[in-house]
């Protein structure tokens, strides 16, 4: 069978396009795999108990189930995904207690976000419960933005929005409702 020259040149371009086609698609999975990056920890460590130390004094020891370090990524920081429960000194060896159900501690800002059911108490007896709150480890400053519950010697006081020194001395509240003694002067 003889088929006309008009025919042969539509087979051959259609086999061409379906050939072309089918190699696009193939080169456009390839295309991205290469943009595609794995995201996973350089570190991955279960039952951890690190001690921080300044010039040969414990300054912190930070207790976890599970530590996942990404400290391959552009903007670092290591995850605590169990929860972390920390124990941080002053120079004058007087202890404030962190436990929270989740943690993540950035490199570059030093700050660490604790979430769920976070509770500060200080060695003095105060408590403050709340479920984020902030802390500026290089100004040693806890802040919310979120409703807590602070129990001390005065009462105890409800509020949304907090700010406080790692030793409670100074304490900015907002928002702020309960039985609290007024000091005097």
């Amino acid at each position: 069978m003889n088929l006309p020259k008009r025919y042969t040149i539509i087979t051959v371009v259609t086999v061409f396009t379906v050939t072309l086609f089918f190699g696009c698609e193939s080169n456009f999975k390839e295309v991205q795999k290469i943009n595609y990056s794995e995201f996973f920890p350089a570190t991955d460590a279960d039952t951890i108990n690190i001690k921080y130390t300044d010039s040969g004094r414990i300054t912190g020891v930070l207790k976890s189930r599970k530590m996942l370090d990404y400290a391959s990524v552009d903007f670092p920081f290591t995850e605590f995904p169990k929860g972390i429960d920390v124990t941080l000194y002053d120079k004058k060896q007087k202890r404030t207690f962190i436990l929270a159900n989740y943690a993540v501690s950035y490199k570059e800002t030093g700050i660490i976000d604790l979430q769920g059911k976070v509770k500060i108490t200080s060695e003095a007896g105060q408590v403050l419960e709340t479920e984020q709150l902030y802390f500026d480890q290089k100004n040693e400053w806890f802040y919310t933005e979120r409703k807590f519950k602070l129990t001390d010697a005065k009462g105890v006081s409800y509020g949304q929005g907090i700010d406080f020194s790692k030793d409670f001395k100074v304490i900015n509240s907002q928002r702020v409702s309960g039985e609290i003694e007024a000091d005097e002067d």
